[in-house]
């Protein structure tokens, strides 16, 4: 009987389990599967995550410079490119989009070997590009770390004071602020010493304001420029002081400007006496000090960073100015003409040809259509930036506008076409009605500092392409071995 039941007990048991078996293996796989899908849609769940691919150490933004090539230490045996790959590559990239056509030139940064040339000896209008070689002449003759003092002297008369200016034309309305580039040097602090100083002189007011632009001199406004382009506000009248690089804010990038840029600050300077209790007399006139009597001053950000703020937004103001300076600091005058020929003289120094054949100047900014420069001169500039001996030049490689992140770069190099240059690549560009140039340097992938120029002339006004095919074939460059 105890048999019976036992058997009887385990045929129960087995029937319960057949009842019970294939739910619950489906119940299994179900889970299974589910467990599956939810890792394939959230990866690592089941695995420890892998890390994301990155650039190369030789790819990443540089936190110091070398000697040895001006960016940071790279190995000098990393492979060129093969100069029949690169050109079979670029020709391919670089087409303009309609009517024109684009030179341009790559050049192995270490050696100087030329690596792609499409006629780098024709002169171009260059367009902003021209401010490259505004960069280097500055640095060369002013040196990085030199700063433009604005003053302010007592008169003949004790009752006048009188603002000087000494270049800086990146004043700032209010304070001066000692991490700012424009701004460095502020009006109101300016007006609170001078107002300090006539106290201890126990001048009591009413106060005249003058003010004393004759630094520079010639006609503040350059023939060569397009009125349109100056009533457009691409540059404004040039003078040796000026409040947000000839602007009426420093948040205004377009729009109308001053037209007389020493008044227009010195008027500022007159409302800031005011504000901290000096009487002053209405109007503002042109006068000069006393040198000898300095009741205020302060100093402008360094010409390093001057240069840098004037590559990465394209300021023909700024462009003008330090050009202006850099005439001064080479025995030349104060004028546009001063500044076109100590830029010339400046580059000349470094080797790079100037004869006027093969390079015309009529500006120092790159607005006028008279200037021509070619490709080659334009990769010689950036090459002794990168790589040259003078290393006073290294201090304009922050200026250069990094693709797709900064400056006159910042919305480019988002097309699939030209997204594997951006992070990587580091130009200046340069952009007219019909022209549109791009100069600059690259690591590769291979480790390899190349510098190049593209510039295009005759070109269909507007035609979104153009820009497309410099990136594009920057960002060939960037993606390289070339092998």
């Amino acid at each position: 009987m105890k048999g019976v039941k036992n058997g009887g007990a385990r045929k129960r048991v087995s029937t319960a389990w057949g009842r019970l078996k294939w739910p619950m293996l489906l119940t299994l796989v179900l889970l299974c599967l589910g467990a599956i899908v939810v890792a394939g849609m959230v990866p690592g769940l089941l695995s420890a995550p892998k890390p994301s691919p990155s650039a190369p150490p030789w790819q990443q933004e540089p936190d110091h410079l070398s000697e040895a090539n001006g960016v940071l230490p790279l190995d000098p045996d990393a492979p060129v490119p093969v100069p029949a790959e690169l050109s079979r590559l670029l020709n391919g990239a670089l087409k303009p989009s309609g009517a024109g056509s684009i030179t341009g030139i790559v050049m192995d940064a270490s050696t100087g070997t030329v690596l792609f040339d499409r006629d780098a000896n024709a002169n171009r209008i260059p367009a902003s590009n021209m401010k490259l070689l505004t960069a280097v002449a500055a640095l060369k003759a002013l040196g990085p770390e030199s700063r433009f003092t604005t003053r302010v002297l007592a008169g003949s008369d004790a009752s006048t004071v009188v603002l000087t200016g000494g270049g800086d034309v990146l004043l700032g309305a209010g304070a001066s602020d000692p991490e700012a580039v424009m701004g460095r040097s502020g009006l109101a602090t300016l007006a609170s010493d001078t107002a300090a100083s006539l106290a201890t002189a126990g001048v009591k007011g009413p106060v005249t304001v003058q003010v004393d632009d004759s630094l520079f001199s010639g006609a503040p406004l350059n023939p060569a420029w397009s009125l349109d382009d100056v009533a457009a506000g691409e540059t404004a009248p040039l003078f040796s002081l000026a409040l947000n690089s000839g602007r009426y804010s420093p948040t205004l990038t377009t729009g109308p400007r001053p037209q007389d840029s020493a008044v227009t600050t010195a008027q500022a300077f007159a409302e800031q006496l005011a504000a901290v209790g000096v009487q002053v007399r209405p109007g503002v006139e042109r006068g000069k000090g006393v040198p000898a009597k300095v009741l205020a001053a302060a100093e402008s950000a360094t010409v390093s960073e001057q240069v840098d703020l004037m590559l990465e937004t394209s300021d023909n103001f700024l462009a003008e100015a330090l050009g202006r300076m850099t005439a001064i600091a080479s025995g030349q005058e104060g004028t546009y003409d001063g500044a076109t020929s100590a830029v010339r003289q400046r580059l000349g120094e470094l080797g790079i040809a100037t004869d006027p054949k093969q390079m015309q100047l009529a500006d120092v900014s790159g607005l006028a259509l008279e200037n021509q420069v070619t490709a080659r001169q334009f990769a010689e500039v950036v090459r002794a930036i990168t790589s040259g001996p003078d290393l006073s030049l290294r201090a304009a490689l922050d200026g250069f506008p990094v693709a797709g992140l900064t400056g006159t770069l910042d919305d480019r190099y988002v097309d699939p076409s030209t997204a594997q240059g951006a992070g990587l690549v580091r130009a200046k560009t340069g952009t007219l009605n019909t022209v549109i140039a791009l100069s600059g340097y690259v690591v590769d992938a291979d480790g390899r500092l190349l510098v190049f120029s593209f510039i295009g002339n005759g070109l269909e006004p507007g035609a979104a392409g153009n820009k497309e095919a410099m990136d594009r074939s920057a960002s060939v460059l960037a993606s390289c071995g070339c092998r």
